[in-house]
């Protein structure tokens, strides 16, 4: 029994297994805390389900909501919100690393494991450096963006300077985070044409998503494009093209569509624009009102909250270096190259095949659960697939219907935020016991693909 009981310690003891399991801990804390009477502005308390949808939602920086924050939450809940979305953001495991840095002076090996997994640093012995400064580059954003924001508010909106700071600083939170939770009951439908809000929000929200390891990276060679290494060429590159397509194809669609952009001045419609391309990277805050979006809108949006943003960031889905070292795979075989380069260095033979199980996984999770939920609910595809879409790549944007989705539907959601932020590579890791090492090599056989 000591054995066995010894061996099953060491087994959760997997890095991968302790974030998650900190996650989760981090979720059950927070729905503990807004199940309190005193977290809601009205009832006496909230409903258990809401309470760990919002948990989930904000620790896992999603977004999607079943209550309007603006009005349900008493000061106290929000500010358990903003909490939740701050641990989320920095990651469970590097908030603890940096207390055991300020505590202790040093980081044990499994803490930097932990981290190391956390952060996605490529060297352990950075593990303590990159904490440090992904915490003062995190809270310097949100403050710069905060300033911006309060100062906006209080001299555009007439809202009293200790409203307009708290708004400020929540929101830059938020968007930093890539959480795409807001006080505004419109999110930001109330600013679709005020550039000194949108924009702001739209560069915290890309700042956050593009990922630590290349915003460092950016920060020492951004005039030596050449000198950039694969995850910063991938990142960058992809990320543009995006954003770019994205702002016209969405724009081009909705540019008539009067529950959208239609009714709006011509530089509101591209502002607009430019905000629903950025907003799928994971962020979540919408300025003009999604559920009027056309159907074709939608699976554009699909696509890109799919992909999501950077790797090692704050934003979700597959990752935009997934998406693009797969393009550079494609590629490759259609050249008939044995190698996949980019630029002047190659992959590992292992990195397409992980790249090709996080798409694996993520597509075949999205078609089980929309199938799941359209079961459960009578929406259309359409709108259900946004929604399994949004959750999984902790987005947060939705077509309406997430407060209107059965119990057993909310659960699902939940579910899916937590896979979707965890990470599907990730999370299959936590749950394996122990690698498998084949000590032979079985007879090669070429079947024939396609």
């Amino acid at each position: 029994m000591k054995r066995r009981g010894a061996a099953l310690l060491e087994r959760f003891q997997h890095p991968a297994q302790v974030v998650v399991t900190g996650f989760g801990v981090t979720i059950l804390i927070g729905t503990a805390l807004l199940s309190l009477p005193h977290a809601t502005a009205d009832e006496p308390a909230a409903d258990p389900v809401d309470a760990l949808f919002t948990a989930t939602s904000a620790v896992c920086l999603t977004g999607l909501i079943t209550q309007d924050p603006s009005s349900h939450w008493s000061l106290f809940g929000e500010l358990v919100l903003l909490g939740l979305m701050q641990v989320g953001g920095l990651g469970l495991m590097t908030v603890a690393t940096l207390f055991g840095i300020l505590l202790s002076g040093r980081v044990g090996l499994r803490a930097r494991m932990a981290a190391q997994v956390e952060t996605k640093t490529l060297q352990m012995t950075d593990v303590r450096r990159v904490v440090r400064n992904v915490v003062l580059f995190s809270l310097t954003c949100e403050a710069v963006v905060a300033a911006v924001l309060a100062g906006r508010l209080a001299l555009g909106y007439g809202e009293p300077f200790a409203r307009a700071v708290y708004l400020g600083v929540f929101h830059s939170v938020s968007a930093f985070n890539n959480a795409g939770l807001a006080l505004w009951s419109d999110s930001l439908m109330g600013f679709v044409g005020d550039p000194w809000i949108c924009l702001p929000i739209c560069a915290a929200v890309l700042i956050g998503g593009l990922g630590f390891p290349v915003v460092f990276e950016l920060a020492r060679r951004w005039r030596r494009p050449r000198t950039w290494s694969i995850l910063t060429r991938v990142t960058v590159g992809t990320t543009t093209v995006l954003l770019v397509v994205g702002a016209f194809v969405l724009t081009a669609l909705e540019w008539n569509n009067e529950g959208t952009l239609g009714t709006h001045p011509r530089p509101t419609r591209w502002l607009a624009g430019a905000v629903l391309s950025v907003m799928p990277r994971s962020g979540g805050f919408n300025s003009v009102d999604t559920s009027q979006m056309r159907p074709e809108s939608w699976l554009v949006t699909d696509v890109l909250m799919f992909i999501g943003g950077g790797s090692a960031g704050t934003a979700g889905g597959i990752k935009v270096t997934t998406f693009g070292l797969l393009a550079f795979v494609l590629w490759a075989e259609m050249r008939g190259d044995v190698h996949v380069n980019v630029g002047t260095r190659r992959l590992p033979a292992g990195t397409p095949r992980q790249a090709m199980a996080i798409v694996m996984l993520s597509a075949g999770l999205v078609a089980v659960a929309t199938i799941v939920l359209m079961s459960l609910t009578g929406h259309s595809l359409d709108r259900v697939l946004f929604e399994v879409v949004s959750a999984t790549a902790t987005v947060g944007l939705s077509t309406g219907i997430t407060d209107e989705l059965p119990m057993s539907g909310e659960v699902m959601l939940v579910v899916l935020m937590f896979v979707g932020r965890i990470g599907p590579l990730t999370m299959a890791t936590a749950l394996a016991l122990r690698k498998r090492t084949r000590r032979y090599e079985l007879p090669e056989e070429r079947p024939i693909v396609g």
